[in-house]
C-alpha cells in the first residue's frame, strides 16, 4: 500500500530531508494511525483517498503496515527525493535530489527508460504528439527498432534511383514496386504529389 507521496517544488533553497517524512510513516505505520497517514497525502492522494478509505485500508493492512515500519527503519535503507514538474502541454521533467541541489534526470525530450507499461505509454504519446521520429526510434523495444531501421535502410536503398522504378499512375494514384520487397502508394492532391502509404 502506498498511502505516502511527497510532493516537492524546485523553488526553496532547503531540501526537506526524505529521511523526516520516512521516519513520521514508519511512526503513523507502526501505530496503526489512520488520521496521521491520510494526513501525510499529497493533495491528489486526498482526492483519490477518503479519510474512511485510509482508515478502512489501514484497518485492513495493520500487518503490512507494521512490516513496511520495520523495513523502513532498517539499517542500510537509502532514501531518495524526487520531483515531478508537469508542463500545461502535458510534457514533464523529472528531478531528482543530488547533493541538496535538484538535478534533471529525465525530460520528455531526452531519452528515458519508462519503469512502467504506463510511462512507456506517456513517453509514446508525447513523441507521436511531437511529430518525433527520433522520440519514437527511443521508445521502441530493441527488436521492433531494429526490423524498423532494417526496413528504412532497405527502403533507402530501393528508392536511390527513383527514375528507374516502374511507377504505374492510375489517374490521380500510382503505386511502386521498391527493390526489397516495398511498395509505395502515391496521391496527387491539387497537382501535387504525396506518400499515401509504403510498407
Amino acid at each position: 500500500m502506498a498511502l505516502i507521496t511527497l510532493g516537492l517544488g524546485c523553488a526553496g533553497a532547503n531540501v526537506p530531508d526524505p529521511k523526516d517524512a520516512a521516519a513520521a510513516y514508519a511512526q503513523a505505520a507502526a501505530r496503526g494511525d489512520a488520521e496521521a497517514l491520510y494526513e501525510m497525502l499529497s493533495e491528489q492522494g486526498k482526492k483519490r483517498y477518503t479519510l474512511a478509505e485510509v482508515r478502512a485500508m489501514v484497518s485492513e493492512e495493520k500487518h503490512e503496515l507494521a512490516d513496511q515500519a520495520k523495513q523502513l527503519d532498517a539499517a542500510g535503507v537509502r532514501f531518495k527525493t524526487e520531483a515531478t514538474v508537469k508542463y500545461g502541454d502535458g510534457e514533464e521533467a523529472a528531478l531528482a535530489v543530488e547533493d541538496g541541489e535538484y538535478r534533471l534526470s529525465a525530460a520528455d525530450a531526452l531519452p528515458a527508460e519508462a519503469r512502467s507499461p504506463v510511462q512507456a505509454l506517456h513517453q509514446l504519446r508525447r513523441v507521436l504528439a511531437r511529430r518525433s521520429y527520433a522520440g519514437l526510434i527511443r521508445v521502441l523495444s530493441p527488436r521492433t527498432r531494429a526490423a524498423l531501421e532494417e526496413d528504412m535502410r532497405s527502403l533507402v536503398e530501393g528508392l536511390e534511383e527513383p527514375d528507374g522504378l516502374d511507377v504505374e499512375v492510375t489517374g490521380d494514384t500510382a503505386v511502386v514496386n521498391v527493390p526489397g520487397g516495398h511498395l509505395v502508394r502515391l496521391r496527387r492532391e491539387g497537382g501535387v504529389w504525396h506518400v499515401e502509404d509504403f510498407d
